[in-house]
């Protein structure tokens, strides 16, 4: 994944885009980079690895080494940008979000047909972000160039660029399924992924770009190059996972959305005469429990934290690029309360679940602290596609999904053409499914979100959602 902040002011961009970076860094654990324009010293750019350390830390003398009244950063859990480019379009910083499938596709085709070069990076791979400025550079404008690779890239792209001049250029991805904002303050505009990192800054909300919609900004005010599309496919994980919890997606806070999930999830519980008898209910943290606490409220049973997480020293634990490494970091995190844990039965809600290794650590972990039964609910549908529009997901293969892999244990590979029967509670082959995590995990019992639950916790039509990794749909 990524996120990108970007201002064009009347006086130095460098503070507002430093702070502006540094709230998407839940976003992103591997770069971070600023590129900054000042009419006196051109386009600068510096790029930092934040694995080991976050981004305020590597960026703290971009005061005295940047200047400028437009700025633009990142933060990218994939290739190092923004990239600094110079074609017929001029001299521009550019930075990306998304992921582009077909990319030795189009490295092929502009090789062939410019007879030039990319930068290769180690194993002969190429920046991403290179190639899309490689496709917006082969036609005659930026908006033409956008709309280009918008049109060839199989996957998605957002885009974010910083001209010599000063202005800005931010384009939303074909089908919207990651949020571009505009916000708006009496000296400046800005460009954002998070909504709440314009808002702390002192700007308003301006403006959601619409599906493909390409705009360019000034410190007086913007145009539209290219207006939205009529088709939008948001990604839905972006309220259930990884979007910020005081972030608002199409006017949807995700904070609410999660509440609302957890209260759907206990009435469906209620409704099936599923809710277990229990002492607390509590979430995995972080992003389970908001869920949990909608669970809690509307099954009248108390919230609880049976354990905490420590976290002023230890990183978020997917960032380790080894998953051995990740799970001992979430690991470590982990400080159990044991008057909370002993001698109790407790449902645990977690946000998603993908492919169960952290979880299971967190499992044992609580019955090694004296729990009496653990059970699961899932605030999302089982995972049965990887994500082939965003790059969230480590995932190569649907085999690592967890959903998968029981499947093909239990009926090989003729069960995956019964996907939507086990994601379903309700028929032989969903609580087959359920029995088989159950004992590898020792849950006492476990149940996902429906489909149409976190739909209905949304509030968006399901036709502008997109649902790929729970249902395949495209």
């Amino acid at each position: 994944m990524g996120g990108f902040f970007g201002a064009v002011t009347k006086n130095s961009a460098i503070s507002d885009v430093f702070f502006g970076t540094d709230y998407h860094s839940h976003l992103g654990t591997r770069r971070g980079g600023m590129a900054a324009y000042d009419p006196k010293i051109g386009l600068q750019r510096d790029i930092h690895n934040i694995e080991n350390s976050p981004f305020r830390t590597k960026f703290e003398r971009v005061f005295e080494e940047m200047s400028g009244s437009s700025a633009i950063g990142c933060i990218s859990d994939t290739d190092p940008q923004p990239m600094l480019v110079r074609s017929h379009l001029g001299t521009y910083a550019i930075a990306t979000i998304g992921v582009i499938r077909n990319a030795e596709e189009l490295y092929d085709r502009i090789l062939t047909e410019t007879r030039g070069h990319f930068d290769a990076m180690t194993g002969g791979r190429v920046n991403s972000t290179e190639l899309a400025a490689s496709l917006i550079n082969q036609k005659d404008s930026f908006a033409d160039g956008i709309r280009y690779a918008h049109e060839v890239i199989d996957g998605s792209l957002s885009v974010l660029i910083l001209k010599d001049g000063g202005n800005l250029i931010a384009a939303r991805d074909r089908m919207g399924r990651l949020p571009v904002l505009i916000g708006k303050r009496e000296d400046a505009y800005c460009v954002s992924f998070e909504s709440f990192a314009f808002l702390k800054l002192g700007y308003s909300q301006e403006k959601e770009l619409g599906p493909g919609e390409i705009v360019e900004l000034t410190a007086d005010g913007y145009r539209v190059l290219q207006p939205p599309g009529d088709q939008m496919k948001i990604c839905s994980f972006l309220w259930t996972y990884y979007g910020y919890p005081t972030s608002n997606y199409e006017g949807v806070n995700v904070e609410a959305m999660r509440y609302r999930n957890g209260e759907i999830m206990a009435q469906n519980d209620i409704d099936r005469g599923n809710l277990p008898e229990i002492d607390y209910v509590c979430g995995v943290p972080d992003s389970g429990t908001p869920h949990a606490i909608g669970y809690s409220t509307r099954s009248g049973i108390p919230f609880s934290r049976p354990f905490i997480k420590y976290t002023p020293t230890w990183p978020r634990s997917f960032m380790p690029a080894n998953q051995n490494d990740r799970d001992q970091v979430a690991k470590m995190k982990q400080i159990p309360v044991h008057e909370l844990i002993q001698n109790r039965n407790l449902l645990f809600v977690d946000d998603s679940i993908v492919r169960g290794t952290q979880l299971k650590e967190t499992v044992d972990f609580l019955y090694e602290n004296g729990a009496k039964s653990v059970h699961m609910r899932s605030a999302c549908p089982p995972i049965m596609y990887g994500c082939k529009y965003l790059n969230f997901s480590r995932a190569t293969s649907d085999l690592e999904l967890l959903a998968r892999r029981v499947i093909l244990e239990l009926e090989g590979e003729e069960g995956f053409e019964h996907l939507d029967e086990y994601s379903d509670s309700e028929t032989e082959r969903g609580q087959a499914m359920r029995r088989a995590i159950c004992e590898r995990f020792h849950f006492a019992t476990l149940e996902y979100q429906t489909l149409e639950g976190v739909i209905q916790s949304i509030g968006l039509p399901k036709c502008q959602l997109c649902t790929y990794c729970w249902n395949g749909e495209e």
